[in-house]
């Protein structure tokens, strides 16, 4: 796959992140699978693991929810476009981690010159 291919699929599959809000209603799903925090997932299996329990609270997300914050009862339309905004900031960060890393790998690998 072409990187202009790969490019073309994590854009589109960003554009789609809005049927996170709509398929879950449809099915009755309730929430999304896994996206859990330790109160949620102790009611779900009965009790929390200790090792999750101890790191439960040591990372909050920039965007809770995906949206700022107050947004739970804005329509369906702004909500989506929090959605694609979210998972394309999350694209940008994820993209520019790997480039920094392909730089510093890269010059950690060339030899010293003479």
């Amino acid at each position: 796959m072409t990187a202009r291919r790969l490019w073309i699929v994590v854009l589109v599959l960003a554009a789609l992140t809005p049927l996170g809000l709509w398929l879950p209603e449809r099915v009755g799903a309730g929430e999304a699978w896994g996206e859990w925090g330790a109160e949620d997932l102790g009611d779900r299996v009965g009790f929390v693991p200790r090792g999750f329990a101890g790191i439960a609270d040591l990372w909050r997300a920039p965007l809770p929810d995906y949206s700022p914050a107050g947004w739970d009862d804005k329509p369906f339309a702004a909500q989506g476009l929090a959605y694609v905004l979210s998972a394309l900031i999350g694209v940008a960060v994820t993209a520019f981690a790997i480039w920094l890393l392909g730089r510093w790998l890269a010059a950690k690998g060339e030899p010293d010159a003479p």
